[in-house]
């Protein structure tokens, strides 16, 4: 069996909540009363983990100790305690007081404690003999750390981190009063809870070295009084989703305060240094008390009062007097709003989405911001059009707005511009040196783009249906693009005749463009172009193009072709039947297929052999219209491994195996008009 001695003087702390001046007494194992003055953190007292605790023990003889010490053996409740060898040893002992061990022990009671009774014993102590009762065994730890002792979390001048600060809150979330007075550690301060009313914000002004409070989704105060907040030393201040009748915050150090999605009606706010408010989707707020809290904050750099319903030009307005170094103003979804006789020179972020008061003539007022970068203007229904010569303007976004036609923008920085689902946009004119990527996809009406940006290295037009061949001039040499790499014009069917001329354009997507029947491409560095679904192109000309490879098989009804690719090796005119007319230059080619081209002519694969000598693989399957002086042609193919002349009108293919002498290998597929060729007159290579 286990036991452990414990003084009676404990017993009654467990009991009646008192301590008669010892903390905790234990026999060691020769007789020694171990006093233990715990040196621990209050979270670490009521943590779940089992191993780790830091103290410091001091010994002392039990000579010195004049009380008469009771034991009560409390052997099931440890599950590693002295043993038994060490309990015999203190048996022997005299304590030298008078009072020996073995007569202690005569005294000694034998309790069983449930669970339910630690419970009711633990309910009368305080958190200090809680956090020493957990330290005796598991159970007692266990039985500590119930809510139901926790219901008030005192840190007063405990020296504990923000960690531990923080999981002490979320291990006792029903907590009903925090005290923080004296904590050096703790900065910021994060709270959730049902009520908080005035004694809570009282006593925060006792918490000097406080530098963050935030208080998320709580009732302040009983719903009609007036919540203060006062603090010397506070610099944000979050009060969001809280339901409150009014604030008054009184903070002379306070740099951001946010009171988003909080019902109140108003708040008076004496804070000279603030330079960040958020009171977005504050609904009960009103334009006069937007405007009072607003203007009361000279110093004031960024204001989002989005959804704020209320909110007039007036206001924005006074705003602007007052607050002459805002730079970021979101107002958002404030119907009422329209700027036309507000002026913002220093404003540098501009959020106006689904504002219906925003007009082109709203347009004017914005132009006055010359300092603005960012523009947004998503789903303004009203706004037609869009003219801003703005030097700094660095990102604009249009979505969504449905009667906007024009788009004129000259600014050397913008660098982003985002148009998506303006269905009635006809026309945009874009200025820019430092402009890289533009993205204009399903701008189904629009028909005119004129473009000055000389760092443009990207641009996606697909879907946009009403593009004519005039976009072929802007992004040609001499448009305004000049470092233009990659153009997508995909699904773009009112393209008829495509006409490209650059020095720089290495990709070229013209998929899905049915209506296109002549492309000309002039683009020395084009290393891809995809023509996939363009099946009615009729003439295409690759003069020059630095294409390494190049598939035609899927435009039918092309009859004429022009290749001059100095890095193509490979070519596929598989199914061209009405090809007639071909000129291919490539010296690097090595395979070639002209399957089912039924018109290509013996003049066309002699001079094809002629200008690509390296030829390894020729497929001329189903080629009818070849005949032995295109073969002979084939003498200049030195490097000819693979031959394929299935289902052609050729009888003797002696003169190919004489001249190709690395020729191993001959696919034939005879067809009917073949089937009695012998192998005498095929020959033996």
């Amino acid at each position: 069996m286990q036991e452990i001695f414990i003084p009676v003087e404990i017993v009654l702390v467990f009991y009646y909540g008192c301590t008669p001046g010892v903390t905790c007494d234990l026999l060691n194992a020769d007789g020694e009363y171990l006093f233990r003055d715990w040196e621990f953190h209050f979270a670490a007292a009521t943590s779940l983990d089992t191993v780790g605790y830091n103290f410091h023990s001091t010994y002392h003889n039990a000579n010195e100790c004049c009380l008469k010490k009771e034991t009560f053996n409390l052997s099931s409740l440890l599950n590693a305690g002295v043993d038994q060898k060490g309990l015999d040893s203190v048996g022997q002992r005299d304590g030298g007081d008078g009072c020996s061990v073995s007569e202690m022990q005569d005294s000694v009671v034998r309790m069983d404690l449930t669970d339910d009774l630690l419970h009711m014993v633990f309910s009368f102590l305080k958190p200090n003999d809680l956090c020493q009762a957990a330290m005796v065994c598991k159970q007692w730890r266990a039985a500590s750390t119930h809510e139901d002792f926790w219901r008030v979390l005192d840190f007063e001048n405990r020296n504990v981190s923000v960690q531990q600060f923080e999981d002490i809150c979320y291990r006792y979330p029903n907590a009903t009063e925090v005290n923080i007075y004296g904590v050096p550690a703790l900065h910021s301060l994060v709270m959730k809870s049902d009520n908080w009313g005035n004694r809570f914000f009282q006593a925060l002004t006792d918490c000097q070295l406080l530098k963050s409070l935030i208080i998320n989704d709580a009732t302040l105060g009983n719903g009609i009084q007036e919540i203060p907040i006062y603090h010397d030393r506070l610099r944000q201040l979050h009060i969001v989703k809280c339901r409150v009748l009014r604030i008054s915050v009184r903070c002379p150090l306070l740099e951001i305060l946010s009171l988003k999605r909080s019902s109140m009606a108003h708040a008076v706010l004496n804070c000279p240094l603030l330079c960040d408010l958020d009171i977005a989707s504050c609904h009960k707020f009103s334009d006069a008390a937007i405007r009072s809290a607003a203007t009361s904050c000279p110093l004031l750099e960024s204001l989002d009062m989005s959804n704020c319903s209320c909110v007039t030009d007036e206001t924005i307005r006074e705003i602007a007097l007052t607050c002459g170094n805002l730079h970021v103003l979101n107002a958002s979804y404030c119907p009422n709003i329209s700027l036309e006789s507000v002026r913002l020179p220093m404003l540098t972020v501009l959020k106006l989405h689904s504002c219906e008061g925003i007009t082109s003539a709203s347009m004017t007022a914005i132009s006055h911001s010359y300092m603005l970068e960012v523009l947004e203007l998503d789903n303004c229904s009203l706004l037609v059009s869009v003219s801003l010569d703005l030097p700094r303007l660095q990102y604009i976004r249009l979505v969504h707005c449905r009667k906007f036609v024009d788009l004129n923008l000259r600014s050397i920085k913008l660098s982003s511009i985002t148009v998506s689902n303006c269905p009635s946009l006809l026309r945009i004119s874009i200025t820019s040196n430092s402009l890289q990527k533009l993205v204009l996809q399903k701008q189904e009406s629009l028909t005119t783009l004129a473009l000055q940006c000389q760092c443009l290295q990207e641009v996606d037009l697909a879907d946009c249906e009403s593009l004519t061949n005039s976009i072929c001039e802007v992004f040609s040499d001499g448009g305004g693009c000049p470092m233009l790499k990659s153009l997508v014009l995909d699904n773009c069917e009112s393209l008829t005749a495509v006409g490209f001329r650059s020095a720089s354009l290495v990709s070229l997507s013209l998929a899905g463009c049915r209506a296109v029947t002549s492309l000309e491409l002039t683009c020395p560095y084009l290393e891809k172009v995809s023509l996939d679904g363009c099946d009615h192109l009729e003439r295409a000309s690759f003069l020059p193009v630095g294409l390494q490879c190049l598939n035609l098989g899927i435009c039918p009804k092309l009859s004429s072709l022009l290749i001059e690719a100095p890095h193509m090796v490979l070519l596929e005119l598989k199914g061209c039947g009405v090809l007639s007319e071909a000129s291919i230059n490539c010296p690097l080619l090595t395979s070639l297929d002209a399957s089912f081209c039924s018109q290509l002519k013996d003049d066309c694969l002699s001079a094809t052999t002629t200008s690509c000598p390296l030829i390894e693989s020729l497929i001329l399957m189903s080629c009818p219209s070849v005949g032995p002086d295109g073969l002979s042609s084939l003498r200049w193919l030195l490097h000819l491994t693979s031959l394929d002349l299935s289902y052609t009108f050729l009888m003797n293919l002696q003169p190919v195996f004489e001249s190709c002498v690395q020729l191993k290998k001959e696919a034939q597929h005879a067809n009917k008009e073949c089937k009695h060729l012998s192998r005498d007159e095929i020959g033996t290579p």
